[in-house]
């Protein structure tokens, strides 16, 4: 029997890229998923991927509207009557220069993948702590531990996550509570695509490194196995970005070296 048969999962920011492959990914192992976004129309067809789009309910939300997220939380909760794991995978990346970044799109960029990431974890809490079980997985990134070229205010989002969870983890251990950071490298999406621009336009272009990053669906194995052994911390990239963590802890200096060098163009 599958580890993660009958549990229900709540995946946000499922309509593409990794969140799709971790759905379609858990759905062959029995899971039962709750898939979310602002898209809906894509979110019904992922559902449609899934083994067995019965045990597959849809809520949609947005996360830069998280002031309002308690009744989405209540949605989820009711579709299954309970949730065993919380995927934060929502979020948004940026591709522009610090001096060029107005500073709407800083804030657009730490509502999303900080603080609506926050206030849903937040909301299903309470829910945790009654069950004394639960599980949040959040997908960070490798930024989340190293600050790059062009995304300063997506590094900073991304490493105010694990300030956030990892205090989290140590509040609610007694509750059963467990926290995965999941810190990916580039991973072949259309993250690079959608990401920010200094003027809160996409891109609308596809990275090279992004291109060549690992496939969603590998990723997605990945993923569920860190998910499986309950992992407080794992680096799923490239072994140049699993470097940079590793440099980044012991050779801090030589790190900013190799750092100022990347290409950013």
């Amino acid at each position: 029997m599958s580890d993660f048969f009958d549990k229900i999962i709540w995946i946000t920011g499922a309509s593409s890229g990794i969140g799709k492959s971790l759905a379609i990914k858990l759905s062959n192992q029995n899971a039962k998923i709750i898939l979310s976004s602002r898209k809906n129309q894509e979110l019904e067809l992922v559902k449609k991927l899934c083994k067995n789009p019965n045990n597959v309910k849809i809520v949609t939300l947005d996360l830069e509207d998280y002031t309002n997220l308690q009744p989405k939380v209540d949605q989820a909760i009711a579709a299954f009557g309970k949730i065993d794991i919380l995927v934060n995978n929502g979020g948004i990346s940026q591709r522009s220069f610090a001096k060029d970044t107005q500073i709407a799109v800083d804030k657009r960029i730490m509502d999303i993948n900080y603080l609506g990431t926050v206030a849903l974890s937040k909301a299903l809490l309470p829910h945790f702590i009654k069950n004394q079980l639960g599980h949040f997985v959040v997908t960070t990134s490798i930024v989340g531990k190293i600050g790059t070229p062009l995304r300063s205010s997506y590094a900073a989002s991304k490493h105010a996550l694990h300030g956030f969870f990892d205090s989290l983890r140590a509040e609610h251990y007694k509750d059963q509570i467990a926290v995965t950071l999941v810190c990916p490298g580039f991973v072949n999406t259309n993250i690079s695509i959608n990401a920010l621009t200094g003027s809160g336009t996409p891109q609308q272009k596809m990275d090279i490194a992004t291109a060549n990053g690992i496939d969603p669906e590998r990723f997605a194995k990945l993923m569920v196995k860190a998910i499986k052994n309950k992992k407080e911390e794992v680096y799923i990239a490239g072994a140049k970005e699993k470097l940079g963590v590793f440099a980044k802890r012991f050779y801090p200096k030589l790190l900013s070296k190799m750092i100022r060098k990347l290409s950013v163009t």
